[in-house]
């Protein structure tokens, strides 16, 4: 059941992947061949002319062919990056995180099992689901009578495979987001290496070099450049926050398990003495 659950998430995740990056890209074509490319944005109101004084739009326009790919890869990494914010704050479940780990490990630790339960229900997201999962073997290998090692295995093995099924869900995109990092620079790269072999095709010309066209080789050239770092940049900043995310309640389940193991030995030492 885990299973076919596990691969209804991953194929839905991957439709849903295919057409964010097929609908970004699409979208940056559009935006930048209608938008930024049209002819108010020029002089003598076409795009084949110079970019009025002082129009962005125009200027970007200019950075070639290579610029709406670039774009599209910078809507991949905000599209990505809202969708994981809202699974990784679902995931963290109704109330602040650190309040309910609080609450359940005093909960736990003062043996009132059930009260740590209730809270899991009203907390609800990944971690407060693979506590669940941990209190209530818990309370199965309570009523077996287990040796503290038998336990304490049964319990972390409980844990395990509860985390197993949620994480799959928290690191969703994360390989995507990971990967535009460096597409984002290599496409950059791309752009600016055209750019600058349309600027020394501009210089190799006989006679005089066509300033206008050496121009407009390092204009696309340092448009292509920044669009590739604003675009990694971003990748790099929400990728590292997402993971510093996923290890913060990876680290609360882990945590909750260890409570839940010692308060079982207490309860074990304390029948034997």
């Amino acid at each position: 059941m885990a299973n076919v659950k596990q691969e209804s998430g991953a194929k839905g995740g991957n439709v849903f992947s295919g057409i964010v990056i097929v609908a970004c890209i699409l979208f940056g074509v559009l935006l930048w061949k209608f938008v930024m490319g049209a002819g108010s944005n020029f002089e003598g109101g076409v795009n084949t002319g110079n970019p009025l004084p002082g129009n962005y739009l125009a200027m970007v326009y200019k950075g070639g062919a290579v610029v709406p790919v670039l774009m599209g890869l910078f809507l991949m990494v905000i599209v990505f990056s809202i969708e994981r914010f809202f699974v990784i704050s679902k995931s963290a479940g109704k109330g602040k995180l650190d309040v309910f780990m609080k609450n359940v490990q005093s909960s736990i630790k003062q043996g009132n099992i059930e009260d740590a339960i209730n809270a899991c229900d009203k907390q609800q997201g990944s971690v407060a689901n693979a506590i669940k999962s941990a209190l209530v073997k818990y309370q199965e290998v309570k009523k077996e009578g287990f040796t503290s090692e038998e336990a304490a295995e049964t319990i972390h093995k409980e844990i395990e495979e509860a985390t197993a099924l949620e994480m799959p869900m928290l690191e969703q995109h994360m390989t995507i987001l990971s990967t535009l990092v460096a597409l984002g620079t290599l496409a950059g790269l791309l752009g600016t290496v055209t750019g600058m072999i349309k600027a020394f095709g501009a210089l190799a010309t006989a006679g005089a070099p066509d300033q206008a066209a050496l121009a407009n080789g390092i204009s696309e050239a340092l448009i292509n450049t920044a669009t590739g770092i604003s675009t990694s940049a971003l990748a790099i900043v929400t990728y590292n926050y997402f993971t510093s995310k996923i290890d913060t309640l990876t680290y609360s389940i882990d945590e909750a398990g260890s409570t839940i193991v010692n308060t079982y030995r207490k309860l074990r030492g304390s029948l034997k003495s």
